[in-house]
């Protein structure tokens, strides 16, 4: 039974940081690619950062910069440092695993997905 648990989210102040983390069980998180994703409510969910098995990355345009994805296999656990938030970060945070052999942001090539954390960047 795989399961992908997020935590992390909260509230913080613009040109804050935090830091998801993404604690997987049932699946090892260097099986496939994974990516982080988010949604606000009335909007489709989209990707935001995704890691291939041989560490490459992808970002949408919109991170530029600010958010790096990463993980730790010997904790089994996908990451997303977030720095220099904006209030349009604001949104629930998923994390996902991809389906075998694909790498991008396409929220339909992704086969397990987590429950989500709040992220929520406002004075």
């Amino acid at each position: 039974h795989v399961q992908l648990v997020e935590s992390g989210g909260g509230l913080v102040q613009p040109g804050g940081s935090l830091t998801l983390s993404c604690a997987a069980s049932g699946y090892a998180v260097n099986s496939d690619s994974m990516g982080w994703f988010r949604q606000t409510p009335g909007r489709e969910r989209e990707g935001v950062a995704a890691l291939d098995i041989d560490g490459i990355t992808t970002y949408a345009d919109f991170v530029q910069g600010r958010f790096t994805i990463s993980k730790d296999l010997a904790k089994n656990t996908l990451y997303l440092q977030m720095n220099s938030l904006k209030p349009e970060d604001t949104a629930m945070y998923y994390c996902a695993a991809a389906n075998w052999g694909y790498f991008g942001l396409h929220t339909r090539e992704y086969r397990y997905w987590g429950q989500g954390t709040q992220v929520t960047v406002s004075s």
